[in-house]
């Protein structure tokens, strides 16, 4: 007991230190897993994902990936019956970090297949890929 009441402030530390590092597995779970443009590339060629952009309007206008519907962040729960469950859905944002929660928003409304673009349209710019505008 003396030792943990000598070491409490170091305990601590590995706690949290700890939960941070399990933080991002929990998120991807509940959000669905990140792919590579690349596999995203594949997912879209093989499967028809449907692709979700989820950034405003205003932003989405500036350019998008092609053949990709907007669906601003808020506005997703109002418009679900515009998705088709049996199609895999791909979510897309400026950088990667918004479309987690739609994906997970979707995940718990019934769609199996979603998955989140890593790195957002940052990333599909980065790596040369068509920009519908």
């Amino acid at each position: 007991m003396q030792f943990v009441l000598e070491n409490i402030f170091l305990i601590a530390i590995a706690f949290v230190t700890g939960g941070m590092l399990l933080w991002p597995l929990v998120r991807n779970r509940s959000a669905g897993p990140a792919l590579s443009t690349l596999q995203v590339t594949q997912l879209i060629n093989s499967r028809n994902a449907t692709i979700v952009d989820v950034r405003p309007a205003e932003e989405f206008a500036k350019g998008s990936l092609p053949n990709a519907r907007n669906l601003p962040a808020p506005t997703v729960a109002d418009r679900l019956r515009e998705l088709k469950k049996d199609k895999p859905v791909i979510v897309v944002c400026a950088n990667g970090q918004a479309a987690g929660k739609v994906a997970a928003q979707l995940r718990s409304n019934g769609f199996n297949d979603v998955f989140i673009l890593g790195g957002g349209l940052a990333a599909w710019r980065e790596a040369g890929l068509p920009i519908r505008t």
